[in-house]
């Protein structure tokens, strides 16, 4: 299995040396049933305004595996196996993956899969994020209250799509999309 942190090392100045803040690097294999292939997926955003556009995808995704076969010619093999790599923007439902992204989604609804059970047995939560305080996530869960748990015991964290939060979000980069709509008129 490809090595994570080394992998990260050696993207993160990429998406930086573009302006681009890191949100996720996650390697897995396969989406759907019986699908073997690997993929390398790289989330990242323009810190002015929580997105990417198609052409920074596509300039990341240059730069990421330029970077990434200098490496192999050098001896360093990331990555032994095929794999598809994939770049994109968070998302609206975004993954909570940072300490600030618990602080810049704090009033927010999310859910949370835990790698350590709180109040007794649960590891699945869903509710509003109250924030971070240190290491220490707090979230309003539904059914159990006000909890908190440690960031380094979060298996999967995510925002849950609601009107408050398309409310919130920073309208997406619409340029281009003119001539997106001429071009399947004609």
């Amino acid at each position: 299995m490809a090595d994570i942190a080394r992998i990260t090392e050696v993207v993160e100045p990429e998406a930086q040396a573009l302006g681009f803040d890191l949100v996720r690097v996650r390697y897995f294999k396969g989406g759907e049933i019986g699908d073997e292939e690997h993929t390398l997926q790289i989330m990242a955003e323009r810190p002015d305004t929580g997105q990417l556009v198609i052409e920074d995808c596509a300039e990341l995704s240059r730069r990421v595996s330029d970077a990434i076969d200098a490496l192999e010619e050098a001896g360093e093999v990331l990555i032994a196996e095929a794999y598809r790599l994939e770049v994109s923007s968070p998302g609206i439902d975004r993954p909570l993956t940072r300490a600030q992204d618990f602080t810049n989604w704090a009033g927010h609804e999310a859910r949370v899969q835990l790698a350590n059970p709180v109040d007794g047995n649960r590891t699945a939560l869903q509710g509003d994020l109250i924030g971070i305080d240190g290491d220490t996530v707090s979230l309003d869960d539904r059914k159990s209250g006000p909890v908190t748990f440690p960031i380094a015991d979060i298996f999967s964290a995510k925002l849950v799509l609601t009107d408050r939060l398309i409310a919130a979000t920073r309208p997406l980069d619409a340029s281009g999309a003119d001539e997106l709509l001429e071009e399947q008129e004609d």
